[in-house]
């Protein structure tokens, strides 16, 4: 599980729900304390989206925290644990904004939605690579 959110090959395969028509046209991921990422998605190349920022917290299969740069003093904090329970994995995703008004101005923009559909497609992944992962 802590590779598909740490491996580039792995990470743009789930990441991007597949219903917004949006492709990860690339990754970049260093994922090391102070390292960086930078992930660009669009339709194509000619009107690029990109997303990025830097690793605050890297323990190994149990927890990530990162910045979200782009969105300037707006930008949140993610933090994403990863919990063995029963055979199962849990995985808790969590983004603390600086301000309500961060927060309303990202819930406007549409970039909160989507998670859902994400993690089903981190599923699918699993399925596929052969991992025994459930979701609680």
């Amino acid at each position: 599980m802590f590779e598909a959110w740490t491996k580039p090959e792995l990470f743009k395969r789930w990441w991007v729900p597949k219903s917004t028509g949006v492709s990860l046209l690339s990754c970049e991921m260093d994922v090391r304390v102070g390292g960086k990422y930078r992930l660009v998605f669009g339709n194509d190349a000619s009107e690029p989206m990109a997303f990025y920022g830097g690793y605050l917290e890297v323990t190994p299969h149990s927890r990530l925290v990162w910045t979200n740069e782009e969105g300037g003093d707006g930008g949140a904090v993610t933090t994403v644990t990863f919990e063995e329970k029963g055979g199962k994995m849990l995985v808790v995703m969590h983004d603390l904004y600086p301000s309500k008004e961060a927060l309303d101005d990202a819930i406007a923009s549409g970039s909160t939605c989507g998670m859902g559909e994400t993690f089903e497609q981190l599923d699918e992944l699993l399925v596929t690579l052969g991992a025994s992962v459930g979701r609680s």
